[in-house]
């Protein structure tokens, strides 16, 4: 396993672009076309191999530190969950300063989080190993998105927001060439996760379900400021070819998340293939293709 992560890394390192048409190929079943790509999820690792590593906005934004000072550029300082601070190390925490509930980011990752919702019952030392691994990988390497590398890696650690059984439901905004045009809402993340897929004006777009994931036997209620989420979301999206913006709503207060460039490393596998081009429809990258 040891040699296979060797080779893994060696080949993200000197043949990104080999590597990720494997990749793709091997997830999606589908041959990865760079020189004209027509779906979503092409034009996601066109935009992952040569747009946004060099795209200094998507760099900054992609960090956890760095998001939260554009949202105040753009005016929506509002909207950030409460801040404790943002660390170098992990032994640079006092712990005994902080509130019964928070949560543990890093800043150059995805996933790469703790949330503690009783103080009495963390395991300091567990978490201490954890981040100190964490902090030490290059999450644009090893995941090769590469826009994730020039991040320093940081600890920030933020409100816990949900509530103490339950984390709150993520609404994840897809935003194409500034306008928004589909989501999908997550419940019962850490339980029974659900994933339901929309338009932007939360008519069903089942067949973009992915992954294998399944949605609630329920229908959800759209949010009452639903319409300020969305253009909350294309102000956020207006400089970026594409992004995936994540918010929280809880009892009407809209809570931000995070920007995602490039969702699940932009190899999905969706329910209905037809979307995959009907998405690509929506994402113009004609300005970034080399002829």
């Amino acid at each position: 396993m040891a040699k296979l992560q060797c080779f893994r890394n060696i080949l993200i390192k000197t043949c990104p672009v080999f590597y990720v048409k494997k990749q793709y190929k091997y997830i999606t079943h589908h041959k990865l076309n760079l020189k004209n790509p027509v779906r979503y999820t092409e034009k996601l690792q066109y935009l992952r191999l040569f747009v946004y590593p060099k795209d200094l906005e998507v760099i900054r934004c992609a960090s956890r530190d760095g998001a939260r000072e554009y949202l105040k550029e753009q005016g929506f300082e509002d909207l950030l969950i409460k801040s404790y601070g943002v660390f170098d190390r992990f032994e640079d925490i006092d712990f005994k300063k902080l509130p019964n509930q928070f949560v543990l980011k890093c800043t150059h990752a995805c996933a790469f989080n703790e949330i503690v919702r009783d103080k009495s019952k963390f395991d300091l030392e567990a978490s201490r190993k954890k981040f100190h691994k964490w902090l030490n990988t290059n999450y644009g390497n090893m995941t090769c998105e590469k826009h994730y590398s020039p991040i320093k890696p940081r600890i920030i650690v933020e409100e816990y927001i949900g509530e103490l059984e339950h984390l709150p439901t993520e609404y994840k905004i897809h935003v194409f060439n500034g306008k928004a045009k589909s989501l999908y809402v997550v419940t019962g993340r850490g339980e029974d996760i659900r994933y339901n897929n929309y338009y932007i004006d939360w008519t069903p777009f089942d067949g973009s379900q992915f992954n294998g994931w399944k949605k609630t036997d329920y229908e959800l209620e759209k949010p009452k400021n639903w319409e300020r989420m969305v253009k909350i979301s294309e102000q956020l999206g207006k400089i970026f070819p594409f992004v995936r913006v994540d918010l929280y709503n809880i009892n009407g207060k809209i809570y931000f998340s995070e920007l995602t460039f490039t969702p699940a490393k932009g190899t999905l596998i969706l329910d209905d293939d037809k979307c995959d081009f009907e998405m690509g429809e929506w994402l113009d990258i004609s300005k970034f293709l080399k002829h």
